[in-house]
């Protein structure tokens, strides 16, 4: 028999949403401006890693008017915390990586974004407007979205 007294209470992790791209700065751009979400703003990191040699000059680009790493960005919701120190963020996060291979197969893991019945009109013309594209639309005894996809390819629904 085991003991069941219960122990402390596990820490929820700290976790963010990974999704490869080719190119992930236009990618942030366009789910920051879905979401309404902020890309972060890692500059001060980026300066200090060059200053101390740690990180090559290749390894950056200039995004938005300010260094950024090259190959990842992330987006994060604009009323979660963040580390003023490197502009990580410390909540809901989207982290785009650069990947050499381009996207063959269907997603395994997507976003629902929930627009309600109401709004979803307006908020499909916006994010067509951003570059989303329709691939089917889905009528189903348990309701009614879209799916659609990002510019690089990636579904998501829209309820």
């Amino acid at each position: 028999m085991t003991d069941q007294t219960p122990g402390p209470t596990p820490t929820p992790l700290h976790w963010k949403l990974v999704i490869d791209a080719a190119d992930p700065h236009a990618q942030a751009d366009f789910w920051a401006a879905a979401l309404h979400y902020t890309a972060e703003d890692n500059s001060a990191l980026v300066e200090r890693l060059l200053s101390a040699g740690a990180l090559p000059g290749a390894a950056t680009v200039e995004y938005h008017g300010r260094p950024a790493f090259r190959d990842l960005i992330a987006v994060r919701h604009p009323d979660d915390p963040y580390d003023p120190q490197t502009g990580t963020g410390l909540g809901r996060r989207l982290l785009f990586q650069r990947v050499p291979e381009p996207k063959t197969v269907k997603n395994r893991l997507h976003l629902d974004l929930h627009a309600g019945p109401q709004q979803r009109p307006a908020e499909l013309a916006r994010l067509q407007a951003l570059g989303a594209r329709v691939v089917r639309e889905v009528k189903e005894a348990g309701g009614e979205w879209l799916v659609l996809t990002d510019p690089e390819g990636n579904e998501f629904c829209l309820q």
